[in-house]
């Protein structure tokens, strides 16, 4: 597989969102408004990025100072190894977002720390940086992490526009609008997110 086709694969083909159905506990928890998407796409884009690229280094730095019987043993900690290396990028982007965005940090709240057991994260980690290249490894980190955002922006933008009647903090509809409260709940999450499946599904099927 190419650079180029690795990192589209992320955006579409295998969106974390939309095809996986991975990391859905954020997605149904942040995407009220387009904001809170792009501070917790970013947020898990950079921890994605920059563990794979930890991780694909590490692995190829013991595959050439160890013996066969040590890449072994190094195999019966990786989890271990992957979560701290996942968990100290986590951290520094709570304490960036905490100095720098507090408005922000207060608004995604236990979602940023979170981030350390989000299954896309570990998934890359263990399923992709963990068996190839650093370059490779950091296609697929890009390609996911965008890929996450997408669908957060994509369900956020519906949610917040059919439930407060805005875009960014533009009243769109004006002041007699009355805004579908469901939209701004759990349930319409997971309502925006079953027609963007199904509306997915629909192109895959008119494809064939």
């Amino acid at each position: 597989m190419t650079l180029v086709a690795e990192f589209i694969k992320g955006i579409y083909k295998e969106n974390p969102v939309f095809r996986l159905a991975l990391g859905l506990c954020p997605v149904l928890a942040v995407s009220t408004s387009i904001s809170n998407a792009i501070g917790m796409g970013a947020a898990t884009t950079f921890v994605l990025l920059s563990s794979n690229t930890i991780i694909s280094l590490l692995i190829l730095f013991f595959s050439k100072i160890l013996s066969e019987e040590g890449q072994k043993s190094i195999n019966k900690i990786r989890i271990p190894m992957f979560i701290v290396v996942i968990a100290s990028f986590v951290t520094i982007v709570e304490m960036v977002m905490s100095a720098y965005f507090p408005a922000l940090s207060e608004s995604l709240g236990i979602f940023i720390p979170l981030i350390v057991v989000n299954c896309i994260i570990l998934g890359r980690a263990e399923g992709f940086a963990s068996k190839n290249s650093l370059v490779f490894s950091v296609m697929d980190a890009l390609g996911m992490g965008i890929g996450f955002t997408l669908a957060l922006i994509a369900i956020a933008a519906f949610r917040e526009l059919l439930g407060s009647g805005q875009l960014l903090g533009v009243n769109l509809f004006g002041g007699d609008y009355k805004p579908v409260l469901l939209m701004i709940l759990p349930p319409g999450a997971f309502l925006v997110i079953g027609l963007y499946l199904g509306i997915l599904h629909w192109l895959d099927a008119r494809k064939k």
